[in-house]
């Protein structure tokens, strides 16, 4: 799974990245952009930075700042999907937060896991 994840949330960067260039050059859409690219790539880099985690408490902080960015992500994707007129790309926001509702329904999955496991350890 973790292959798979790192790849998925890097695709996730790439694909948001890949729809900003498609949005207008405007002031209102600018901002949105801007932040749509911060928080989508710090879902992959950190997923990235989790992998080197030193322990499982550490693995869950940056698991924590995954989700934090995700659910970012998914707020720009939201505003930019409701005032966006330009049907072709549509499909790609559509699919952007479909992506985005799976990785962060993964990473929350994961984080209650591990807690679960760390509670039951003790």
């Amino acid at each position: 799974m973790r292959i798979d994840m790192k790849s998925r949330t890097k695709k996730f960067t790439i694909a948001c990245s890949l729809l900003c260039s498609k949005l207008p050059h405007s002031r209102e859409f600018n901002a949105y952009v801007n932040q749509l690219i911060r928080s989508s790539s710090s879902v992959g880099a950190n997923y990235r930075a989790s992998q080197r985690a030193k322990s499982t408490a550490d693995f869950i902080n940056k698991l924590k700042i995954v989700e934090e960015e995700a659910d970012e992500s998914l707020f720009f994707l939201e505003i930019i999907s409701e005032i966006n007129t330009n049907q072709k790309i549509k499909n790609e926001i559509e699919y952007l937060l479909k992506e985005g509702n799976e990785i962060l329904a993964i990473v929350v999955a994961s984080i209650k896991t591990l807690r679960n496991n760390q509670n039951n350890k003790k």
